[in-house]
């Protein structure tokens, strides 16, 4: 897979509003349990596009659909994070909530509830060619795959790359919904992506391999390159059916995992389109995800919070 760099990156995928709730040790059934609870922008897409700018991508652009409620909100949030929002205001549906349920005394891991909304309302008549001009890639957040009417989105927008000659990628996003979906339809739809970045879990579920390294291989066989992130344990790079790069991770002090994948992700793709190899583009990925995780929330810090900090 031979691509230029350069030219910008379009992301298609959910924005939603997380509700982060961290706790130390397990819930108390019946009873209250103690928690530090924060409202925050969120969503697969969004948050891979706020990292692919805090990366130095010089243009990225988000599609994705929110509900009348919180447009405003996510409008500034995304565009303070130095992203272009071209966001679908949705009349008949709230904009998609996830509460993160994350446990401190369990290394940041987090569950996910998540209402989806207006977000996995977005379809085909959101799609205009035209979002493609001058970009260099498209990234499409797994969970497109996941409603009847994005899975049609996700068809036209390969299409459209395609006849371009824009490479995509996508992040397969959640094993419980990849479970409910079924591997040989996921795999029948993700047909024509040139980039594939599964979890291990993800992987393994995929494959029906419990080695991350022979699924990532197996994996390969399907799609040209596929980058699967293993958080503490580094990434693997796989093509062609083999392990071509074994990424080490950078050490941390989880604070908070949610959105640690997708800024693995923004930050790979922010890397690629500067014109890094895939190991390269694996190993900022690698060293975004351990700032992430050193973060409540899956954002990276605003670009005015940079430049206050740099002043």
């Amino acid at each position: 897979m031979s691509v230029a760099p350069g030219g910008a990156l379009l992301v298609v995928g959910d924005v939603v509003t997380d509700v982060v709730a961290r706790h130390r040790g397990p819930l108390a059934a019946g009873t209250d349990t103690a928690a530090s609870v924060r409202r925050l922008p969120g969503g697969a897409g969004a948050n891979v596009a706020c990292w692919a700018a805090h990366e130095g991508c010089e243009e990225v652009r988000l599609l994705g659909r929110v509900g009348t409620d919180a447009c405003a909100w996510h409008e500034r949030e995304l565009a303070a994070c130095g992203v272009r929002p071209l966001l679908v205001v949705d009349a008949a549906a709230p904009t998609g909530t996830v509460i993160c349920l994350v446990d401190t005394a369990d290394s940041a891991e987090r569950t996910f509830l998540t209402d989806s909304g207006a977000s996995l309302r977005l379809g085909p008549d959101d799609w205009s060619d035209a979002l493609l001009d001058g970009s260099g890639r498209l990234h499409l957040s797994g969970y497109l795959l996941f409603s009847e009417p994005s899975r049609a989105l996700v068809s036209v927008a390969l299409s459209a790359a395609r006849a371009r000659g824009v490479p995509v990628s996508l992040d397969p996003a959640s094993t419980g919904f990849l479970t409910a979906l079924g591997v040989d339809r996921f795999l029948g739809l993700v047909e024509g992506v040139e980039v594939l970045l599964p979890s291990r879990d993800e992987a393994c579920l995929l494959t029906g391999l419990p080695d991350p390294a022979d699924a990532a291989a197996k994996l390969s066989r399907h799609v040209p390159l596929v980058i699967v992130k293993q958080g503490a344990e580094g990434a693997l790079v796989a093509r062609s059916g083999s392990v071509s790069a074994r990424v080490p991770a950078v050490t941390a002090s989880p604070l908070d995992s949610t959105g640690a994948g997708d800024a693995f992700t923004g930050a790979f793709l922010a890397a690629l389109l500067a014109g890094a190899e895939p190991g390269e583009a694996a190993a900022a990925g690698c060293r975004a995800g351990a700032r992430a995780v050193e973060r409540v929330g899956g954002r990276p810090p605003r670009t005015a919070d940079r430049r206050a900090a740099d002043g």
